[in-house]
């Protein structure tokens, strides 16, 4: 997805300017895991990986008249940049089956709560001066779904190691709830929100445990900047969120207009 620059977007050079990405020898296979995968969650893409592409900087988006202001955070005063985009000229993702499921860190109980305490948890966590350094990045980088979406968008998981990182945390907020069937796992949002399109749980309601997808502008799915979690729906226009990479590179609590939700992922809970 295009990406805007963002004021504090941070590049390492050896992203070209792309969220994510790794480029994989053809042919390669990993434990039974396909060369290529769509799976949920793409929120910085595997950026880094393809030429010319530039990874997002901080997922903010400009305060906006009317707008409460964030419980936990000062107001941010940068326009902010999308967090992930593909290369111009890079070959499209591959619409392939989500990645298999992983070891779960506890018995899942797979409801919204379950899963808001696992993003609530990590409140305060914060990324390095490079961008990156997060246990988030870390568990991405030795996860299968790194390698499928390397051999997706090129590059070399190296590349994750300093990429945007909002993605990947409600990736790994999934994985530690046992919900990675139910959300995936990815570092690039727009083919996330694919995802949640494709398979039928994608729409307008901001519901308790969703994935939210932003575009500051406004736009469509193409246009996706940001992603986080729904922790309620005030019931004024806004919602408030959980959400990584946001602020001055945190884990923290947002409260964001819907006028900048592109739509929202259902995960499938527990009825």
């Amino acid at each position: 997805m295009a990406m805007h620059v963002p004021s504090r977007a941070r590049t390492s050079a050896a992203l070209p300017r792309l969220a994510l990405g790794v480029t994989i020898a053809a042919g390669v296979v990993l434990s039974g895991l396909p060369a290529h995968a769509d799976d949920p969650g793409s929120a910085e893409r595997t950026a880094a990986s393809r030429p010319g592409a530039v990874p997002a900087a901080r997922n903010d988006a400009p305060a906006q008249a009317g707008t409460p202001a964030q419980a936990d955070a000062p107001p941010q005063k940068d326009a902010p940049v999308q967090n992930g985009a593909p290369v111009a000229n890079a070959a499209p993702p591959q619409e392939l089956a989500p990645a298999p499921k992983t070891a779960q860190v506890h018995k899942a109980l797979l409801t919204p709560d379950a899963l808001l305490k696992v993003a609530k948890s990590q409140l305060g966590v914060k990324e390095n001066q490079a961008g990156g350094g997060t246990r988030f990045h870390r568990w991405y980088m030795s996860s299968p779904r790194a390698a499928q979406t390397v051999a997706r968008d090129g590059g070399s998981i190296r590349s994750y190691r300093n990429a945007p990182w909002c993605a990947m945390f409600v990736s790994w907020v999934a994985d530690k709830a046992g919900m990675r069937d139910s959300m995936g796992a990815d570092a690039y949002t727009v083919t996330w929100a694919r995802w949640f399109k494709r398979h039928e749980r994608w729409g307008r309601k901001a519901e308790r445990g969703a994935v939210v997808f932003f575009s500051w502008n406004g736009g469509r799915i193409r246009s996706i900047d940001h992603v986080g979690l729904v922790k309620k729906d005030n019931g004024n226009g806004t919602i408030t969120t959980i959400e990584g990479n946001t602020g001055d590179g945190r884990v923290e609590q947002r409260v964001r207009p819907k006028s900048q939700v592109v739509g929202y992922g259902y995960p499938e809970f527990q009825s």
